[in-house]
């Protein structure tokens, strides 16, 4: 069992710029070599801008090429709360920002000849309690009514034509939700930011950032370029200004990657084919990749990644797997990794701007879409078309006892685990 991430290990190798080519001056400055650096730095390049994109290690190294490999639609949590909270109207124009997500990925694969197994397979979220079949037709009634009329709910024996397991009770399918091969995406991405004349400098953190007249002064290792605009495209880093990292708590998530196995064998399993989700409080999240093999994660941990915690979340996702899918043969692991996932208080990102500097990050384990999407609108938004961020103007408050908080994270985990465990005993 290797302990790295399937998508990175099978990904293609990338050059980056070489040091000595880093300029005086550039229009724009991207800190942060993932998804949503990537696709701003492309799209800036496609409306003109000249650009200079810092990454700390290598490109896609963190969150980006160590996820579970969905490109899914649908909010992170329950369109119903969400409407609820954010009301119709908000929470309807936010849903259907995720379906753009979707379109975007598609179309920059489409566009720049990406090599990365995009496929629309869609999503089927499901869940094991009465509680959890109350709440997928409430949100199946809701979204019919006001924002994904394809979305369909499933119970019974139709459960069984998507899963061979006798676990779940009901289901919703999002049908425009799709996959592919996160490392081969990223890769690609990057090697399209250099086709279009944009920079990208591997191992080059940004050490400091002033503001001055016209723009900001990025300090490197390295040397130090001029901007008129940032856009810190960091996510979980704890580096950079304490803003970012008081309103985001990095939260661990684990996956495991099986030994392929024969097609016939996981067709039987996944006859639906379909990125699926869990809704117990410690979910799972599960898909098939193109070489026959099963993806398979969660919240094995609420740490953030490490060897340590890699290798037991791993042993825990094993075991997870052969209650979900008991018609599973008995596979060996190749490999187990673990990614922070960046999240936000209420589960919702956040794009805009502080003190001049351009910011989007906040996912909360729906990056894949939102930050390829996400990028290209902070890109406009820097190249003086301020009305194209969907996620203006939110607020976004502190986490509470952010230097503490970390701290509490495995007994929430032991809190939720505890909880599922009592509700699945119910009747």
């Amino acid at each position: 069992m290797k302990l790295t991430s399937y998508w990175l290990e099978t990904a293609p190798s990338f050059t980056a710029s070489p040091i000595a080519a880093l300029p005086g001056s550039v229009d724009a400055v991207v800190v942060g070599g993932g998804f949503s650096g990537l696709s701003a730095a492309l799209r800036l390049r496609q409306l003109g801008a000249s650009v200079v994109l810092l990454e700390r290690e290598r490109v896609v190294g963190e969150a980006s090429g160590r996820n579970g490999g969905h490109v899914n639609n649908g909010l992170a949590g329950s369109f119903s709360f969400a409407c609820k909270n954010l009301g119709v109207d908000k929470a309807t124009s936010l849903y259907r920002v995720f379906n753009a997500a979707v379109d975007a990925v598609e179309t920059v694969v489409r566009d720049n000849a990406i090599d990365c197994d995009f496929e629309r397979c869609g999503k089927l979220k499901v869940g094991n309690l009465q509680a959890h079949r109350a709440a997928l037709l409430s949100d199946y009634e809701k979204l019919q009514k006001e924002a994904d009329p394809d979305v369909k709910f499933i119970d019974g024996q139709q459960i069984r034509s998507e899963l061979a397991s006798d676990l779940f009770n009901s289901g919703l399918i999002y049908p425009q939700s799709a996959r592919m091969h996160m490392g081969r995406f990223g890769v690609g991405l990057a090697q399209s930011v250099m086709k279009a004349g944009g920079l990208i400098f591997e191992n080059t953190p940004m050490t400091g950032i002033k503001s001055g007249k016209g723009g900001f002064e990025v300090s490197t290792p390295h040397g130090r370029i001029f901007a008129k605009n940032v856009l810190m495209a960091t996510g979980t880093s704890r580096h950079g200004p304490s803003w970012f990292r008081q309103r985001i708590m990095p939260v661990g998530s684990f996956i495991v990657a099986t030994e392929p196995m024969d097609a016939t064998t996981l067709e039987q399993v996944m006859p639906g084919g379909r990125n699926v989700v869990t809704m117990q409080n410690i979910h799972n999240y599960f898909r098939a990749t193109a070489d026959n093999r099963l993806i398979f994660g969660g919240r094995a941990s609420f740490s953030r990644s490490r060897t340590t915690t890699d290798i037991a979340s791993g042993h825990m996702l094993l075991a997870a797997m052969r209650r979900t899918l008991p018609a599973l043969p008995d596979v060996k692991i190749d490999y187990c990794w673990g990614g922070d996932v960046d999240m936000t208080v209420d589960r919702l990102p956040r794009a805009g701007q502080w003190n001049g500097v351009y910011y989007t990050m906040g996912y909360s384990g729906h990056g894949t879409q939102m930050s390829v999407y996400m990028g290209q609108r902070m890109a406009e938004a820097m190249s003086g078309m301020p009305s194209t961020n969907p996620l203006a103007g939110r607020s976004w408050p502190k986490i509470p006892f952010y230097g503490l908080a970390s701290h509490f994270l495995p007994v929430v985990g032991a809190y939720y685990r505890a909880k599922d465990y009592v509700q699945n005993l119910e009747p």
